[in-house]
């Protein structure tokens, strides 16, 4: 009896639980989406160094069937980026409405957060990009910056009855508060998928204990700041 031949000879086998799906030619859709999720697994696992004829070995792809999706590797590079740094819009709306209470708005932000970011492959490949491929964090970090850091800091003044900062360095020390609550979630991920280290089971109660601190401190050090800052403007420009 002849063997039967696989429908896509773009694709290596690459375990026998994969036979059934290989019977069968998939849509340009699907093929796409397969290469795209494997090179987010491979980009996790190795970083983003390496050339396209290693980069279709190790996904499972010829190198020409690599192309015929993406034509080259920064066109890859730029898919995965939209697939792992996904954005939630309902994030910048939450924050503006002042319905809520505060506390709750952070702590209903940051758990939404937390559990789209505190996975492997976002985690790895941000650490990666970080090292490799400068412009893909910063990116993130622009959009992060500006949809999030600041409204966040103008919700606070607003709760807390606080002026807002006068000079540019008032308004860099006000973001380094933020990002000393970001990084403490952030780092939960770099615990778990970086150094293999234990992290909170219960990732909410940890957002809600964060978020807590965060209210508790960064108010009375706001105060601070512009207090000194009143002090300091220059008599004329008052």
């Amino acid at each position: 009896m002849a063997t039967a031949k696989r429908a896509d000879h773009g694709v290596r086998p690459e375990a026998p639980s994969e036979a059934a799906a290989s019977t069968r030619r998939m849509v340009p859709e699907e093929r796409e989406q397969q290469i795209v999720d494997k090179a987010i697994d491979h980009f996790a696992t190795h970083g983003f160094s390496g050339s396209t004829r290693e980069l279709a070995r190790q996904i499972g792809v010829t190198q020409p069937l690599l192309y015929r999706y993406f034509p080259s590797k920064e066109a890859l590079i730029d898919r995965v980026y939209s697939e792992v740094y996904r954005w939630d819009p309902a994030w910048e709306r939450l924050i503006a409405d002042r319905s809520i209470p505060l506390q709750d708005r952070l702590c209903t932000l940051y758990k939404a957060y937390s559990h789209v970011i505190l996975k492997r492959e976002w985690i790895r490949t941000f650490v990666f990009a970080g090292l490799t491929r400068e412009g893909i964090n910063t990116r993130y970090l622009d959009k992060l910056r500006e949809r999030i850091f600041t409204p966040v800091m103008r919700e606070l003044r607003e709760a807390y009855g606080i002026a807002a900062p006068r000079t540019q360095e008032a308004k860099e020390a006000e973001l380094e508060l933020i990002w000393s609550l970001h990084a403490s979630i952030f780092y939960i991920g770099m615990r778990k998928w970086v150094y293999g280290l234990p992290v909170p089971k219960d990732l909410d109660r940890h957002v809600e204990r964060q978020v807590d601190a965060f209210l508790n401190g960064t108010p009375a050090v706001l105060q601070k700041l512009a207090s000194t800052a009143a002090k300091t403007v220059p008599r004329a420009a008052k």
